[in-house]
């Protein structure tokens, strides 16, 4: 078969994963009213639906990249794409919140494994760095127009044939691409033997599941209950067994030393703000469109797009900003953007009128448009080339630790699904999330040096 054609379907089947992978971020949100109406189930049972899938997806992410060197990028990508296939049928089946809430744990874990492995398929099959550059681009952007359209395309699907079929519709996606990626991605022909931390990624999982449990339940056993406390001791206890294993292993799935780079650190601090305020902003805004102002799915999912266009658009001229500016000024100005945006919807909240809101939608998603790409350059600009794949990895999580607290935060301000608990709750949270955007410009002007003018690299 004709090179270029082949790795152009291999491109195609990488893009797939990742286009299925955004859109279960994004979609979900817009089935909350639904899927609540058809169980009995709680506030707390929504922020897990959510949160299970960014749990294990988090958790998992710096393990999972390892795996491809160790059986090929290929083979766990086949195998996650199958995964995250098969727990889209199960969502689409589940006869209970507690087993949406599993199947979606499952689909986390299917995540993880594709997102790392969809790269290293990237670097293997374009081994020339400018065609490499275009082809991560294209992946990048093939993610950018799934976080942007999907609120809109899971607002349809869910309009036209309810909550089940967005998870669905996975399943033709998957299978298009595994069989693109069986048939012409080429398997490498030797592995790097690299030992997994086991000890080190049960440790994570254990204390970011112990994390969003204190966080979530929160409302409904109370801050002193001993159900809180005891997640709360156990995510302090499991995160220094953690930090301890991971200063003692000879192969950590997160070496510390990275973190010694003031850069580093700053960068990876506002990858977590910046989803956090996002993510858990989307969370709560998805539900006070659909309960408080009564929006079908499609217009909460309308009601999302001209932000979630902003940001595509800004993720574009980002790159030409870096080049001109650097990440440091980059950086200053998103998140400065979002911060803004953000804090001024408070005043127009009584008004009920989404007019009022739409330029401050638009701005604060331009400045999260700007600031992602900027985070990213920024991180692996700092690592050195032997964990340029770590630093991406900790990039990765980092932001979706960031949502998964930001859900379970946003949450936790809110309280109950009544309209004047929407009315005490979203004001405090708009600022929590500016406030957390503010952190990130200190962080910036702290943790970074001088501006720097850089040749962009692409970003996912």
């Amino acid at each position: 078969m004709n090179s270029s054609l082949r790795k152009k379907l291999s491109l195609a089947s990488a893009c797939l994963a990742f286009v299925i992978v955004i859109l279960d971020v994004s979609v979900v949100n817009v089935a909350l009213q639904q899927i609540y109406g058809e169980f009995d189930g709680s506030l707390a049972h929504l922020e897990w639906v959510v949160n299970g899938y960014t749990l294990t997806f988090a958790s998992f992410l710096l393990t999972t990249g390892s795996l491809g060197d160790r059986f090929g990028p290929k083979r766990v990508f086949l195998i996650g794409f199958a995964l995250f296939a098969l727990a889209s049928w199960l969502c689409g089946n589940a006869d209970s919140l507690t087993s949406l809430i599993v199947f979606r744990l499952l689909q986390g874990l299917g995540a993880a494994l594709v997102v790392p492995a969809s790269l290293a398929i990237l670097n293997q099959t374009f081994p020339d760095t400018n065609e490499r550059s275009r082809a991560i681009s294209l992946w990048a952007a093939a993610g950018g127009m799934a976080l942007a359209f999907g609120p809109v395309f899971g607002g349809t699907l869910i309009s036209m044939f309810g909550w089940r079929s967005i998870f669905y519709v996975n399943i033709p996606i998957a299978a298009l691409g595994i069989t693109l990626a069986y048939v012409f991605v080429l398997e490498k022909s030797s592995f790097a033997d690299r030992r997994i931390d086991i000890a080190g990624q049960v440790l994570a999982v254990a204390a970011l599941s112990c994390l969003t449990y204190a966080l979530i339940q929160v409302n409904a056993y109370g801050l002193h209950s001993p159900e809180v406390l005891f997640s709360a001791a156990g995510f302090v206890v499991a995160t220094a067994l953690f930090i301890l294993v991971e200063q003692r292993v000879n192969a950590p799935m997160l070496p510390l030393s990275l973190f010694a780079n003031k850069q580093f650190t700053a960068a990876a601090l506002i990858g977590v703000m910046i989803n956090f305020a996002f993510y858990g902003l989307v969370f709560l805004f998805s539900l006070y469109f659909q309960y408080s102002w009564h929006y079908s799915p499609l217009e909460t999912g309308l009601a999302f797009l001209p932000m979630t266009g902003a940001i595509m658009l800004a993720n574009l001229y980002s790159a030409k900003l870096m080049v001109r500016r650097g990440f440091r000024q980059t950086l200053l100005l998103g998140t400065g953007l979002a911060a803004l945006g953000y804090a001024t919807i408070v005043p127009f909240l009584n008004g009920q009128s989404y007019g009022a809101m739409l330029v401050q939608f638009i701005v604060a998603g331009f400045g999260i448009g700007l600031a992602v790409p900027a985070v990213t350059n920024a991180m692996v600009s700092s690592a050195d080339s032997k964990h340029i794949g770590v630093a991406s990895g900790v990039l990765n999580a980092s932001r979706q630790i960031g949502g998964l607290i930001g859900v379970a935060s946003m949450g936790l301000l809110l309280g109950d699904f009544a309209g004047e608990s929407f009315n005490q709750g979203i004001t405090p949270a708009l600022i929590v999330a500016s406030g957390a955007l503010v952190v990130c410009i200190a962080l910036v002007l702290s943790g970074f040096s001088k501006p720097q003018v850089i040749a962009c690299k692409s970003t996912s």
